[in-house]
């Protein structure tokens, strides 16, 4: 017999589009429901609320969340009961605009309000419509609990800093997620502690502009020392960087801490200091290739990763060739590279833009020498030993799948209870986009 004091159990499916800080704030808004009665479940369909947590990078992403808003509409005419709520950030620039278009969407959140779901969802009880898109002058993580003890997996995202200053011309992060904030390191260290005792055992440190992170007197190398205190904790990473704010200590740590894993993802946009000045990303190719060079001293064996923008509005091909060549200087050892996406609001957009056909072939040769790096890193691992972190089965029976410390996907022939444990393998070949390789005895 069910205990009428105990609030009903409802299913809650949350879809979670775009970066990694989205995948946090998805476990977060799901953990911030649990006391409300909802358990998480893996299909939209059943449901007592759907959640579609957004991301406003690419362009379209507001037409995606529409036409994934449209697919809901027999799910709500089989239950008028379900409900329907958008949050993130196509939500923070468009909610009224969601609301107007898709009369069927009951919640509407940015990603600075999710703290207050357990009031809104009593809203939504209630009959209201909710509409929350104010930058609170409260910080989110002062008001969420507790992260629940329950098994987790053996990698976890750990959110530290939020927003942006830099205000980048094609970018719609500050406008979305505000100016820069930073958790403060105490409560960070005590968040870590409570994942790694659920069964972490690498964390991975989030950031818009993470390497900005002042929760810590000595920043973001001070929080990573006393992160890598922590018994029980493996592996640390963090993502994503600006060039601009990589001081010394951190540059140090990469040589200097262990858990600090040789993996750095360090965007640069463009080779072109023409266009890097037209970005506002205050930076220089030169003094990107510097920085790149101290990192190396620090950490030789380090494997870079960045982002590129082709096709900025004014770019020219003397523009790209310069970004092909810096390329080529840096040797990265993965990469991402996108075309131009205009963003409405940002300076970028009000400028002539490229055509697609000039965009599509760019996109294409930068893509082809990018994925001519990444194949010559991996296979340069071929002969090494490396530490591996499994995480789960891989595609075929008997095969365990873990993570490098360089962030390659290692699969190796070997017994299921790998699950959470850093063992040195072999790596014996490479595929296009992972390592195979044999555990080493002992």
């Amino acid at each position: 017999m069910s205990d009428p004091t105990l609030p009903k159990v409802k299913k809650l499916f949350i879809k979670t589009y775009g970066c990694q800080m989205n995948v946090y704030d998805s476990e977060r808004m799901a953990e911030a429901l649990g006391g409300q009665g909802y358990v998480a479940t893996d299909s939209a369909e059943g449901a007592d609320m759907v959640l579609l947590n957004t991301c406003h990078i690419r362009e379209k992403a507001a037409e995606k969340v529409y036409s994934d808003l449209g697919r809901l509409r027999p799910l709500r005419a089989a239950n008028p009961d379900l409900k329907i709520a958008v949050a993130g950030c196509v939500a923070q620039a468009e909610g009224a605009e969601i609301q107007r278009r898709m009369p069927m969407v009951d919640l509407v959140m940015g990603p600075q309000s999710y703290h207050r779901l357990p009031e809104m969802a009593a809203r939504l009880g209630a009959g209201e419509k909710v509409l929350d898109t104010e930058f609170a002058p409260d910080d989110k993580f002062d008001h969420l609990g507790a992260r629940p003890r329950a098994a987790r997996g053996p990698s976890a995202f750990l959110t530290v800093q939020e927003g942006c200053d830099k205000f980048c011309a094609f970018c719609v992060v500050p406008y979305t997620r505000g100016a820069e904030v930073s958790r403060p390191a105490d409560r960070i260290v005590t968040e870590a502690r409570a994942l790694v005792e659920a069964g972490v055992r690498e964390i991975t440190l989030l950031g818009q502009n993470v390497n900005a992170y002042h929760g810590h007197a000595d920043g973001l190398a001070g929080l990573i020392g006393a992160l890598a205190r922590i018994d029980g904790l493996g592996r640390i990473r963090y993502t994503t960087s600006h060039p601009n704010d990589m001081d010394d200590a951190l540059i140090a740590a990469h040589g200097s801490e262990p858990k600090l894993m040789p993996y750095l993802h360090l965007p640069v946009q463009s080779g072109s200091d023409r266009i890097l000045k037209a970005m506002n990303r205050k930076h220089t190719t030169e003094g990107y290739l510097r920085l790149i060079d101290r990192i190396r001293a620090a950490r030789p064996d380090i494997l870079l990763s960045g982002d590129f923008i082709v096709g900025f509005p004014g770019e020219t091909e003397e523009d790209f060739d310069a970004t092909l060549a810096l390329v080529r200087a840096v040797g990265y050892g993965m990469a991402y590279s996108f075309k131009y996406s205009t963003r409405p609001g940002t300076p970028a957009a009000e400028r002539p833009q490229l055509s697609e056909d000039v965009m599509d072939d760019r996109l294409q040769r930068l893509q082809t020498l990018i994925t001519a790096q990444q194949h010559a890193a991996q296979e340069a691992m071929i002969g090494r030993v490396v530490d591996v972190l499994f995480e789960k089965p891989g595609r075929m029976p008997g095969q365990m799948t873990g993570k490098s410390g360089h962030l390659h996907p290692v699969h190796v022939n070997g017994p299921d209870n790998l699950r959470g444990q850093i063992r040195k393998v072999r790596i014996t070949a490479s595929a296009n986009n992972s390592l195979a390789g044999d555990l080493v005895a002992g």
